[in-house]
């Protein structure tokens, strides 16, 4: 069973498979009920985040129950005859920021030295992290002190292109997955068959409406491969696009008067990998450690630059980078399947997923044209 550990004090909004109808529904949470929200007015998700205050629409929008959230919550995903939990997002594009804290620039790095080997990394991070992990602690992405940092690392023949994005002026903005196919809540998360060094990224992800507002906080966890990109950054998109390597929910908190931006700023995250063998892996990230502000990482996303119609779900990154060994001394934390990730933050509750291969996970079919058929049906659109 999976426990969502929902605050109650939220506004929240996420998405259900509703058999009776053979797709998604919008839903919020009330006093401990599953309601749905789905309406003309608001058949997406996507439409709800695009209203001038979505918290308001949701307190005050007619439903109906279809259920107790521990009962949904309960319902394998995946199985189209029972409802049960998707990604809170829909049409939103799903984009990501790496490299945004001090702890997993250095492990960037690492990779990169390394070339995807984890057998090299123990003696590179013993020398890496010496030289660089300390000079780069609060400083300010861009900053007349990350100049002067840059300029000293170059000196030592350690710059990389991990740390231009991490403390240079631009920020690393990448796609994670595709519109509709992020996995929700209980799902399985993927990994690429070829990777045999991977962790799991715990984030928070921000709800950004196409205009640039952000709306609401998640979590997420940008399931990344290690040894992929450790190869080459040109190869990001094998390391960080598969089938189901994208897990966002268990619901969107959508900001106002009792949770804010603000909030997102100094939350606080926790990560457990409990492993099929008894192994436990716990971890924890500060947004206090962070080395951009959340809303930069939006204006450099989204703006006269680079538009969003529908708007976007963001992920912020990680603090989280776990060198501890799990099996063979010196190669350090690596997935096995059947893991299971829980990732948890007070105000916006539990994700757990469990590890398979994204060759063994459920294909994705249901996309956009999908999507748009299945409300024209239900006379939605």
């Amino acid at each position: 069973m999976t426990d969502f550990n929902l605050p109650d004090d939220g506004v929240f909004i996420g998405r259900i498979w509703s058999p009776e109808v053979q797709g998604p529904s919008v839903v919020t949470l009330r006093a401990g009920k599953i309601v749905d929200i789905t309406s003309k007015q608001a058949p997406s998700v996507r439409d709800i985040c695009e209203m001038d205050d979505p918290a308001a629409y949701v307190r005050e929008a007619r439903g109906k129950s279809v259920g107790d959230l521990a009962s949904l919550a309960a319902n394998p995903a995946g199985d189209l005859a029972r409802p049960h939990f998707l990604a809170p997002c829909d049409l939103q594009a799903v984009k990501a920021c790496g490299v945004t804290f001090a702890s997993s620039m250095v492990e960037r790095v690492i990779e990169e030295k390394a070339a995807g080997d984890p057998k090299k990394a123990q003696a590179i991070r013993a020398r890496v992290g010496d030289i660089i992990g300390g000079s780069l602690r609060n400083i300010k992405a861009g900053s007349d002190e990350a100049a002067q940092v840059k300029a000293a690392l170059i000196a030592e023949g350690l710059w990389s292109q991990y740390l231009e994005v991490g403390i240079g002026p631009d920020a690393e903005v990448f796609t994670k997955a595709q519109v509709l196919s992020s996995v929700g809540p209980g799902a399985e998360v993927g990994l690429h068959p070829v990777s045999k060094w991977n962790n799991p990224e715990p984030e928070i992800i921000l709800a950004v409406s196409s205009k640039g507002r952000i709306v609401g906080a998640s979590l997420g966890n940008d399931v990344n491969l290690r040894d992929v990109e450790g190869r080459s950054a040109l190869l990001l998109g094998k390391a960080k696009d598969n089938n189901a390597s994208c897990a966002i929910g268990p619901m969107i908190r959508l900001f106002d008067d009792a949770f804010t931006l603000d909030d997102v700023r100094e939350a606080e995250l926790d990560l457990t990998v409990t492993g099929e063998d008894g192994y436990v892996l716990k971890g924890h990230s500060s947004m206090n450690q962070i080395s951009r502000d959340p809303a930069d990482l939006v204006a450099q996303t989204l703006g006269r630059h680079h538009q969003y119609p529908d708007g976007l779900v963001l992920f912020l990154g990680t603090l989280f980078a776990p060198t501890q060994d799990r099996d063979t001394p010196g190669e350090g934390f690596t997935h096995k399947i059947g893991d299971v990730v829980t990732i948890s933050s007070p105000r916006l509750g539990n994700l757990t997923n469990t590890v398979r291969l994204s060759t063994e996970c459920p294909e994705w079919t249901f996309g956009v044209a999908s999507f748009m058929r299945n409300l024209a049906a239900r006379n939605l659109i």
